[in-house]
């Protein structure tokens, strides 16, 4: 009896031994496997959820571009400059570089490197008179300055070509308009000078900043226009100025044309919707309506060329009525027939030109533009 207890009370303490040893280690194990699930709460929470990069200015721009395989961002860099990018297009002309302003400065234009704006070549400067061009759908203009001293030092004089009508007679045209007709071989002749000597070809918004002594054009500027948009004009010498890539202005009377530009070198800008005919008095319309009323005609023209610059006065007819409407229809330039040349401080209204008639030569011209 006493061995039989003994083995019990024996098997009772080894049993409870073993249970000891088995709770332990459960609650050993539930020990070590609630602190790694809490440390692996713990990493989860304690590691962010990765942002996004914030996009560019001109990656958030060219988001928004209608046609992005022409997109064409332009950033602006140099001292004191602080334009947001703009877009542009693709093998279009640049459009509405901006003119930016500094206290005791000029501007002096757009290059496409620093190097270059340190050195202000006249052929390497930028502007709306050149197709835009891109890599990667982006590109940087640096801006050039220069004295106020210095501009008005360099006395630029700008001038305005005015052609008509275009004939492929070398005799020309025997009508009362034959000073009007330039013959075509004469005109290709005078714009293989043009681009050979590779003048400057200012914009309207360029040639309105110079005006005002805010912006440096070189003595070596030339403006080219045509008035009436005549069909020989169409068809002769909008594909000459195109092959030599000549920025060209086509005034238009929009109340006889309506379709587009021609050629991408070639600006179509106001001859009036409906005031290139005569008066009462045998002038010009323009000089024979209210100011009101010229101003209506002009945003007539203005809705069909989606442009505000600059008008050609009908037959060079003007009076201060006329000039007041020009600049009620929110028109900042306006072109005569008058002989002469644009330079700091000319009349904004008023602005004279050079006139191409039958039989001027290429000698003429240089004569005349230098």
């Amino acid at each position: 009896m006493i061995r039989r207890r003994r083995l019990v009370i024996g098997l009772i303490a080894v049993l409870a031994v073993a249970l000891v040893a088995v709770v332990g280690t459960i609650s050993v194990r539930a020990l070590l496997g609630g602190g790694q699930d809490k440390a692996a709460a713990a990493g989860a929470t304690s590691t962010p959820t990765p942002k996004p990069t914030p996009l560019t200015p001109v990656q958030v721009l060219l988001k928004t571009a209608a046609d992005p395989a022409t997109a064409c961002a332009v950033s602006f860099a140099g001292d004191g400059i602080e334009h947001a990018p703009m877009l542009q297009k693709t093998g279009v002309l640049f459009s509405g570089l901006p003119i930016p302003e500094r206290a005791g400065s000029v501007f002096a234009g757009w290059y496409p490197t620093p190097e270059a704006a340190q050195a202000q070549v006249q052929t390497d400067r930028v502007n709306g008179s050149q197709l835009t061009t891109c890599t990667d759908n982006q590109r940087t203009l640096y801006a050039a300055w220069t004295t106020p001293e210095q501009n008005t030092a360099t006395a630029s004089k700008i001038p305005i070509l005015m052609y008509h009508q275009f004939t492929t007679k070398p005799e020309g045209e025997d009508s009362w308009l034959r000073n009007n007709y330039v013959y075509i071989e004469d005109f290709k002749a005078q714009m293989d000078y043009v681009a050979s000597q590779k003048f400057y070809m200012p914009t309207w918004d360029e040639l309105n900043a110079f005006i005002d002594g805010k912006l440096f054009l070189p003595q070596h500027s030339l403006i080219i226009t045509d008035d009436d948009a005549d069909p020989t004009w169409l068809q002769l010498a909008v594909p000459v100025v195109t092959e030599r890539k000549l920025l060209t202005t086509s005034f238009v009377i929009t109340g006889e044309r309506k379709d587009g530009s021609p050629s991408p070198y070639v600006l179509q800008r106001s001859h009036t919707n409906d005031m290139h005919r005569a008066g009462d008095n045998g002038k010009g319309r323009m000089v024979n309506l209210s100011a009101d009323e010229v101003a209506a005609d002009l945003e007539e023209s203005a809705k069909v060329l989606g442009a505000k610059e600059v008008i050609a006065y009908p037959y060079g007819h003007y009076n201060a009525t006329a000039e007041e409407g020009v600049t009620k229809a929110g028109f900042l330039l306006a072109r005569t027939i008058d002989f002469g040349y644009v330079k700091i401080g000319t009349n904004k209204l008023q602005l004279p030109v050079v006139r191409i008639n039958y039989g001027d030569t290429v000698n003429g011209l240089k004569n005349n533009i230098g």
